[in-house]
């Protein structure tokens, strides 16, 4: 759909095809032809941006990622390829703040669309809470954090937490300013996408009714998971995040913080500490066996794969209100 296209070389196209970046759905099922297509071509940084695409744009987009499928997002390289891709492409999708290089890309890029989730919602700051400065600061030291902008710490410059997706409320914002802007992008196909959005809002809305009244009545409100993912997930329900990794999941936690963790478990009755599947779980299981807990699968739903308890976003989301009703003995 592109009018563009004519611009892209003959070699770029062929990177672009040979890349064979990961789709998602059937509203991609050529992920090779991203940019090519007749559709609306939309390039999303990660999974969670794919979904609202996808969703939003139905049989009228052409939806790709620039993070496969089991890639842990937070560490993404963007190549020379896949800034091809870009290019090339009707509108990019992306959170800002959470993928450095995909940020430093589609800045640079002459993509006409390009839609900031962080803009279309309100993001706030949960490190301090979570316990993780102390282990974020000693993370950027390590790396030499030196060219603003760049590297692995993915907060926003107020520590702003951009894991807004684990929050249905946040996320249905995100997804009605999405829908908004597939309409003033891709006009002919306006009724569409506001019909979709308005479906996917209310699916969201319905799901933050479960957690509501899921977590409703329970034993604790604490509890223990591998990274700051889920701040806003907390803050909506009433709960307490403790992070062992603060909001890097590649950090490690010192000395100090894992031994603030035992004695928070041993104080608020935490029964459970919650791993990813995308990063490694030594660290958890090393905490839990060390203050005698069990371990779940909280999954910050930043990629969906084989090992996912779920097929899409509402299916994991679904799998983590159980694992946090279990772990906080909800009735």
């Amino acid at each position: 759909m592109n009018v563009r296209r004519r611009h892209i070389s003959a070699a770029a196209l062929a990177a672009v095809t040979a890349l064979g970046l990961g789709g998602l759905t059937a509203c991609s099922s050529d992920s090779s032809a991203a940019g090519n297509t007749d559709k609306f071509d939309v390039v999303a940084s990660f999974y969670p941006m794919a979904f609202l695409a996808e969703q939003i744009g139905g049989e009228h987009v052409n939806v790709t990622s620039l993070t496969q499928p089991g890639q842990e997002p937070h560490d993404l390289e963007i190549s020379a390829k896949q800034t091809a891709q870009l290019q090339d492409s009707d509108a990019a999708l992306y959170l800002k703040g959470l993928q450095p290089t995909v940020d430093e890309a589609i800045g640079q890029s002459e993509v006409k669309t390009k839609i900031d989730a962080a803009t279309l919602t309100s993001l706030e700051s949960h490190a301090a809470e979570s316990g993780g400065h102390e282990d974020e600061h000693a993370h950027e030291e390590e790396h030499g954090h030196e060219d603003e902008g760049h590297g692995h710490d993915h907060e926003h410059e107020e520590g702003q937490d951009p894991h807004v997706w684990l929050d249905p409320v946040k996320y249905a914002e995100v997804a009605e300013g999405v829908g908004k802007a597939f309409e003033k992008a891709d006009p002919d196909h306006a009724a569409d996408y506001k019909k979709n959005t308005a479906a996917l809002v209310g699916k969201l809305n319905a799901l933050d009714k479960k957690f509501e009244t899921g977590l409703a009545d329970r034993r604790s409100g604490v509890f223990i998971t591998t990274h700051a993912a889920f701040g806003h997930l907390a803050e909506r329900y009433g709960l307490t995040e403790e992070a062992i990794s603060g909001l890097d999941p590649e950090s490690e936690p010192s000395g100090a913080r894992v031994k603030e963790l035992q004695q928070t478990a041993k104080a608020d009755g935490v029964t459970t500490v919650f791993y990813e599947t995308l990063v490694s779980d030594r660290t958890a299981k090393t905490l839990a066996a060390d203050a005698g807990l069990r371990t779940d699968v909280l999954d910050p739903v930043e990629g969906i794969t084989d090992d996912s308890r779920g097929d899409d976003y509402f299916q994991v989301m679904e799998a983590n209100l159980a694992a946090l009703q279990k772990a906080l003995g909800a009735k």
